[in-house]
């Protein structure tokens, strides 16, 4: 029997970058700054804290909105940290990541021919999302070296098509991060039109400088057309663990769970109620930002004599480096060079981007371990 070849949803999208790198990574030897985990381990007392949920027997199916102690938490999270009351009964859904909480929220709301406005580099999940579900992503241009929202461009991409935006902030590759006057801008443009709001949330606790993290749920006039999205993996070192969330008003969260619940229904139960202690006694996630910033002051401090030049990080775990006092090859080029000859993975900006020349600059993971860094910075200073 001849198997059957049906055309692509995706035909013009391979295997992620990150999966990429990391592989090349592995089979070269190099040292992986490329993809976005740790490669340190979590606390002790979260893995213990799991084992002990699952010795007391909450290994069977969680509920499919999340456990009820992990949304209680979560709503007095909200509330404490940006002024937001979420009903943890309704308005709250924990999903497989942020990346299930993304995919859902997508799916519910983008039909056939609706436009969906991304702002590009963007993280690689967000456009065969709205594709797949037969929605047509428009690109607002972040450009490179500031990587600042054109809000003139923003009203350009509106049309009567847009259904939703997706706002990432902290900004996964640059480090940027919107401002208050960014986010009243946000409410202006949209005032009067029928558009669901998505943030991407996940790095919400890992800012410097003592930033505030503007989340969409401090605006009341956006929080109640927007769906914000968030994770534990980037906050608590875990990952692997793939525990994300949505808060959004009644009506929009009801239709992210018709969604949900044909995805993953529910998540691991065990790993639901070590989130909820951890949460409820530590809302604020104190002493991340702390310790993040260190790593990246570290990280800048040993590179210096090098030729890349260090764009400023606001927040997130990732630093973006100049290249063009060092080559012009394209950004693809010279990430396979670095990876082959001097053994350093990094991931091209050209891989966040669609239509659009990418600046000459890498992004680089410095949630690492200081061997780690010391050990790639003095190969990026041969360069």
């Amino acid at each position: 029997m001849t198997t059957p070849l049906l055309p692509s949803k995706l035909p013009s999208t391979g295997v992620s970058i990150f999966s990429v790198m990391t592989r090349l990574a592995n089979e070269h030897g190099a040292i992986n700054l490329s993809q976005g985990f740790p490669d340190f381990d979590c606390a002790p007392e979260l893995v213990e804290a799991v084992a002990r949920h699952m010795r007391a027997g909450h290994n069977q199916y969680a509920p499919m909105a999340g456990v009820q102690a992990l949304r209680e938490a979560l709503a007095a999270k909200l509330e404490r940290l940006y002024g937001r009351r979420y009903d943890p009964a309704t308005e709250i859904t924990i999903t497989s990541g942020a990346t299930e909480g993304l995919f859902s929220t997508i799916t519910a709301f983008v039909r056939p021919g609706d436009e969906v406005i991304l702002f590009q580099p963007c993280y690689d999940s967000y456009a065969p999302a709205v594709r797949l579900n037969g929605g047509t992503p428009v690109f607002v241009t972040l450009r490179f070296p500031e990587y600042r929202i054109d809000w003139d461009e923003v009203r350009r991409a509106l049309t009567p098509r847009t259904r939703l935006l997706l706002l990432n902030s902290p900004h996964n590759p640059t480090g940027t991060m919107v401002s208050a006057d960014d986010m009243r801008e946000l409410a202006r443009v949209l005032d009067g039109r029928d558009v669901v709001v998505v943030g991407d949330e996940v790095y919400e606790h890992i800012l410097f400088d003592g930033r505030r993290h503007e989340s969409l749920a401090r605006y009341p006039e956006l929080a109640d057309r927007s769906v914000v999205i968030s994770s534990f993996g980037k906050t608590y070192h875990t990952t692997g663990w793939k525990v994300g969330y949505c808060a959004a008003p009644q009506a929009l969260s009801a239709e992210i769970q018709r969604v949900h619940q044909f995805v993953t229904f529910s998540v691991n139960a065990a790993i639901q109620h070590t989130y909820a202690e951890v949460v409820a006694r530590d809302p604020f996630a104190e002493g991340l930002a702390a310790f993040y910033q260190e790593k990246r002051d570290r990280f800048l401090r040993l590179i210096e004599g090098s030729r890349f030049r260090p764009l400023p990080c606001q927040g997130t775990y990732f630093q973006l480096l100049d290249h063009s006092a060092i080559t012009t090859e394209r950004d693809t080029d010279f990430a396979l060079r670095l990876l082959r000859e001097h053994g350093v993975a990094a991931i091209p900006t050209s891989a966040f981007l669609q239509g659009e020349e990418p600046g000459p600059v890498l992004r680089f993971c410095f949630a690492k371990r200081d061997e780690t860094l010391e050990r790639a910075a003095a190969k990026l200073r041969q360069v």
